[in-house]
């Protein structure tokens, strides 16, 4: 498959009249594939106004329909080959391996939210049948399902290619809900994001679904990103990436005249708290898993433990010494884009300079521009509280230490930081008591909470849940992988008193649909 350059809406290529650019391969940093070509405002409208088309039609294809396009997406995925894998290794620098993997999941997403479909338990279908004869007024027939929204816009992530990307799970859970989706290319990846948006526009046209229901723009970020979120089709955002990015399209949905919800994963420094049982174990072990976490794929994952505390005294000092040790030893590996390793180097020549701040060790950079070395920093917990920047992320393979003297100090410490979408706790059954009076804590804090363990690496199972408080996350209440991501893209409705023959089929008595329902407040199966 040709990569073209060129936006996909509606199923057709589109070529853009407002500029023009080229990935870079973050390896060598020079330039590869062809130009692509930018849209303009007007030509993103003929996108949005698609998507409005397709979402009555969409919405209310069967389930079956719809879980078979979501496979038939996967399918088309897998069906691009080597030519995928190489081309997100060369715009990314991530490994093949990486890719591989990251494609398995992409898919695995999909037909995750396939069986979501079928099953239909996403529709939260409640059934409270009419009592006439209750006094003194008698209750009407109830019913309620969730529906979709309409257009989704959706923003690929830098850091994952594919599995937060053109057909990541925001996508996925968007198109499972019943909602047309828009994609916003990111930039750094075009060519992988136009093979994977031709699977899904292939797709679409194999499984009957309207054209509208998927289109692929490529744009400057600000410009686009504002006009899409903007549009009054859109009805909601799904977003990856920094906090200044979700912020502003979050401000921007806000101050439209019918505000929206932005979905944004955005800021965590996902803390990891060591307790002293875990530290009279395997500091070697300890320290590798650590450093491991830290720097795997140069530290781009939102889930990086940036932050590392650690009960003071000769244990803490055998770990940092392992630390330094490993670290030492370490190589960068090549970032995502020059701006990534940019931030970076600011962030930590930021911690490097700083009066409470001591370097633990840093490694040695990697070949080409754009493999910085590996860093780790420490401080004192007294000085990390007195200074709010201590806490703030450094995306990228560098961590910082914080050393606790007390208990009672640590959990004031953990009340102050910020919301994350992780948190860890490494103890051993000595520690369990002090693990409930921080678990509480951690639970107003984080999205997911670990024992043992690291935060890097997601599974996509129905329990997960990856979000968090504010800047982790926009919106706390939700998660943007497992299978409850559905539910951004949903609202609930309520029919009283409607004709049987007019309700919408999965709240007819019969159930036609095969669903689990709660009837007066008892679930039934089907």
């Amino acid at each position: 498959m040709a990569v073209t350059g060129r936006s996909i809406i509606a199923g057709e290529s589109v070529a853009g009249t407002a500029g023009r650019f080229r990935a870079v391969n973050p390896t060598t940093g020079e330039d590869i594939g062809p130009e692509f070509t930018a849209l303009t405002t007007d030509q993103l409208r003929s996108a949005t106004e698609a998507a409005g088309a397709a979402f009555e039609t969409y919405r209310s294809t069967l389930p079956s329909e719809r879980a078979t396009f979501l496979e038939a997406i996967a399918e088309e995925i897998e069906g691009i080959g080597d030519e995928l894998i190489e081309t997100a290794h060369a715009e990314s620098g991530l490994p093949v391996t990486r890719i591989q993997g990251e494609r398995g999941r992409t898919c695995g997403q999909l037909r995750l939210f396939a069986q979501v479909v079928r099953q239909g338990d996403h529709l939260r279908v409640r059934i409270d049948p009419a009592q006439p004869e209750r006094t003194p007024l008698p209750r009407p027939d109830l019913r309620q399902r969730h529906i979709a929204l309409g257009p989704v816009a959706v923003f690929g992530a830098s850091n994952f290619p594919l599995a937060f990307s053109t057909a990541g799970g925001d996508t996925a859970s968007a198109l499972a809900a019943g909602c047309p989706v828009i994609v916003k290319a990111h930039n750094a990846h075009p060519g992988t994001a136009e093979l994977v948006g031709h699977a899904v526009a292939t797709a679409a046209a194999r499984t009957g679904m309207p054209a509208g229901v998927f289109s692929l723009v490529f744009g400057p970020g600000r410009e686009i990103g504002t006009a899409l979120v903007t549009d009054p089709v859109i009805q909601a955002v799904g977003f990856t990436g920094s906090r200044a990015g979700g912020l502003a399209l979050a401000a921007a949905a806000a101050a439209r005249p019918e505000p929206i919800p932005v979905y944004a994963e955005m800021s965590s420094v996902n803390p990891v708290i060591v307790l002293d049982g875990a530290l009279k174990g395997d500091t070697t072990a300890l320290a590798e898993g650590y450093l491991a976490s830290l720097t795997s794929g140069s530290g781009q994952f939102c889930t990086n433990p940036g932050l590392l505390f650690l009960p003071a005294g000769e244990a803490a000092e055998r770990f940092l010494a392992e630390v330094a040790r490993i670290a030492g030893g370490s190589t960068g590996q090549t970032m995502l884009t020059s701006q990534i390793r940019e931030h970076l180097e600011a962030g930590a020549g930021r911690l490097s300079t700083h009066a409470h701040v001591t370097t633990v060790a840093t490694g040695s950079a990697g070949s080409g521009p754009n493999a910085p070395a590996p860093r780790i920093f420490s401080t004192e917990l007294d000085s990390f509280v007195a200074d709010d920047g201590l806490s703030d992320e450094v995306f990228g393979a560098a961590g910082l230490v914080i050393r606790y003297t007390d208990v009672d100090s640590l959990v004031t410490a953990l009340h102050r930081i910020e919301g994350q979408l992780t948190a860890t706790i490494h103890g051993t059954e000595s520690d369990h008591d002090v693990a409930r009076r921080i678990i509480p804590v951690l639970e107003t804090k984080a999205g997911r909470l670990l024992w043992g363990g690291w935060p890097t690496g997601v599974e996509v199972t129905p329990a997960m849940v990856h979000g968090g408080p504010f800047p982790a996350t926009s919106n706390s209440r939700t998660t943007s992988v497992g299978t409850l991501a559905i539910d951004r893209f949903q609202r609930p409705v309520c029919y009283q008193g409607l004709p049987a023959d007019v309700l919408p089929e999965a709240m007819r008595d019969e159930n036609p649909w095969g669903l689990t329902r709660r009837m007066d407040g008892t679930l039934q199966q089907p």
